[in-house]
């Protein structure tokens, strides 16, 4: 069984749109794209870098891919396992691209399929809607967020469109000098209620 992590950068209301540049997303009409540039620093940095060093494979939304296979084969040198992990894109409508390493899945039952394989852990990254379904059929191991002190009110977001109710442990934590909360959740069964002080 391999794992599924999802990285995103978020801020306080959520949204994930866009975080890196002003031109990386601007559907729907989303103007705060590069919302994370000031919020850098030597903490933030390290781990990222962390994450990029990690052996994995990669599963991601159609837009995504189509924003990183434009960019990543170029910049490898940034994100050195990029180009050698197996990109796992998930689309109705595309079903090939030059970029090497990349696999075209069609719907949950081949995400269910890819997860019971044998192979290396997988990481998503972006890949809003992707998530949001990943999310509603219980198939996430571990949430690393970067959780950004603003809100933005408008733009896609992490959580929406229905996850199932679930439980999480949080495993690591820190803070960098700019205010953003670095969490890691893993997994944690069901959601357990109660009343408070009895």
């Amino acid at each position: 069984m391999r794992k599924i992590t999802v990285l995103s950068m978020i801020t306080l209301d959520g949204v994930m749109q866009a975080p890196g540049g002003t031109k990386e997303d601007k559907s729907e009409g989303f103007k705060y794209g590069g919302w994370t540039a000031r919020y850098g620093d030597e903490i933030f940095g390290k781990v990222v870098q962390e994450e990029l060093k990690q052996d994995a494979d990669y599963l991601l939304g159609r837009k995504t891919f189509e924003i990183w296979e434009n960019y990543w084969p170029k910049h490898a040198d940034f994100w050195p396992g990029i180009n050698d992990g197996t990109k796992y894109i998930l689309s109705n409508t595309r079903k090939k691209s030059d970029w090497k390493n990349s696999v075209f899945l069609k719907s949950t039952a081949d995400i269910k399929k890819l997860k019971k394989s044998k192979g290396s852990d997988i990481q998503v990254w972006g890949s809003s809607k992707l998530i949001q379904l990943l999310l509603k059929n219980d198939l996430v191991d571990e949430l690393r967020l970067k959780i950004h002190p603003l809100t933005l009110g408008k733009g896609k977001k992490l959580f929406d469109n229905g996850p199932i109710p679930a439980a999480f442990t949080l495993i690591e934590s820190t803070v960098t000098s700019t205010g953003v909360i670095i969490a890691n959740y893993k997994r944690a069964g069901k959601v357990k209620t109660g009343t408070v002080g009895a």
